[in-house]
């Protein structure tokens, strides 16, 4: 199995995470080829190899155009003068999240102005819609996003605020957007498996962003570090080591923290940070393949439960489908007798840990339940990518599992049952069209 190790003896940023994975020698050219799916105008993205601490590394920086540049001030230009029009006397603020990475990069901008949000703004909801129309592949998108809504949910909470009013700064968006969408690709591009990490380590003191003063380790990574079980190591370094983004990143990827694990190493990447520390200020990333593993996946689960007696159909399918887009891996519905013999039904949810807290928003909030029990479990499953096939019909994703040698694929329901509806034909002869068409993938 394909691993990675982070190494994050210097913390770890989203610049630094890109630029490691770079440095393990994925060709530039290829990955800015599928970076361009984004379909994402603005900017552009400098890969170099520098050196710090005596140690080579990669350095990813993202550039704004300076025509991007131009057209932005321009609407804040009019933007300004049209407030100064019709809000004489009148004033508020519109805050937004803290996301920068080392070195004070574009991640750390301050708002140029409180009124120009429109133009000047990001929220998840937009960026989500990018990921979403882009021409990058499904397992692209959907690390991409888990990130971002990891993200948007500790500024949420850092913040006070609903996740949809969190709101990225659009440099600094663009940024994000580069680095998080351009990790989950450079795993693509390499065929890694699963990661592994270090300890994090992170600086003291403080430090500005647009609030002003913020405590290191800054909030937003404070607040994905609760009860996250990540092991964390205070430096007396004074600065931020571990940025938002970087931080984000490693809880969505990371399967296990501690020592690197035993395994055959192939090959080593730096991802350089920009600021002078006073010593090495870089990311080392180890690739390589496991020893003694074994070639099923094992991972914990939360299992929510409730048992409920009193929602009509139409209100359990609800909660059901609220549930599934609130990121839930299984929900089911299980026919109980309670007591006096009252019929009822158990709700099952199946749900990684770290969206255990919104599926328990969501039960609460859609049945009529008054609690919900709650038990972790091991799972044994075997390693899952989407893949798209072009049929005669159109294209249907399929999902292909993975143990070892063994392989097998299951074509998606959805693709499947619109094909089926659009051309008139019995769904079971879609199944066999899209089995026939991915067989090169077994």
């Amino acid at each position: 199995m394909k691993v990675l190790y982070f190494d994050c003896f210097s913390g770890i940023s989203g610049d630094m995470t890109l630029g490691a994975l770079l440095d393990l020698g994925i060709d530039v050219e290829v990955f800015k080829r599928e970076l361009s799916k984004l379909n994402l105008k603005g900017y552009d993205i400098a890969v170099e190899k520098k050196a710090s601490g005596g140690i080579t590394g990669t350095d990813v920086q993202v550039v704004i155009n300076e025509e991007y540049e131009r057209i932005q001030q321009k609407l804040k230009q009019h933007e300004h003068e049209h407030e100064h029009e019709h809000e004489h006397g009148h004033e508020h603020e519109h805050e937004h999240e803290h996301v920068h990475d080392h070195g004070g990069d574009a991640h750390g901008h301050s708002h140029p102005h409180p009124h120009s949000h429109t133009h000047s703004m990001r929220n998840l909801k937009s960026i989500e819609m990018i990921i979403d129309w882009s021409d990058l592949n499904d397992n692209v998108k959907v690390l991409s996003k888990k990130v971002f809504r990891e993200i948007g949910r500790a500024e949420a909470k850092v913040h006070g605020k609903p996740v949809e009013e969190i709101e990225f700064h659009e440099v600094g968006a663009i940024d994000s957007i580069v680095d998080i969408v351009g990790t989950a690709i450079c795993l693509d591009l390499l065929g890694i498996k699963k990661v592994f990490s270090s300890p994090l380590h992170d600086g003291k003191g403080f430090i500005e962003c647009n609030h002003g003063l913020l405590p290191v380790p800054v909030p937003a990574v404070m607040e994905m570090l609760s009860g996250s079980n990540i092991p964390f190591i205070t430096e007396d370094v004074d600065t931020e080591l571990v940025t938002p983004t970087g931080m984000g990143l490693i809880k969505c990827l990371a399967s296990d923290f501690g020592n690197m694990p035993a395994m055959l190493v192939d090959r080593i990447g730096y991802g350089l940070g920009k600021r002078e520390i006073g010593r090495t200020n870089a990311l080392r990333v180890v690739m390589g393949t496991l020893l003694g593993e074994d070639d099923i996946k094992k991972e914990e689960i939360a299992v929510l439960e409730t048992n409920i007696d009193d929602m009509s159909p139409e209100m359990l399918s609800f909660a059901m489908d609220s549930l599934f887009e609130g990121g839930a891996l299984d929900v089911f519905y299980t026919p109980v007798y309670m007591k006096k013999n009252r019929p009822a039904v158990k709700l099952t949810v199946l749900v990684d840990k770290d969206a255990e807290k919104e599926a328990v928003d969501i039960i609460l909030k859609q049945t009529t339940t008054l609690g919900v029990r709650r038990t972790y479990v091991q799972r044994y499953c075997m390693d899952r990518e989407i893949h798209s096939v072009d049929t005669e019909l159109g294209e249907i994703r399929v999902k292909v599992a993975t143990c070892g040698d063994f392989k097998k694929l299951s074509p998606e329901y959805e693709d499947c049952k619109t094909i089926a509806a659009k051309w008139g034909m019995p769904l079971d002869r879609i199944y066999d069209l899209a089995r026939r068409n991915a067989q090169h993938l077994l």
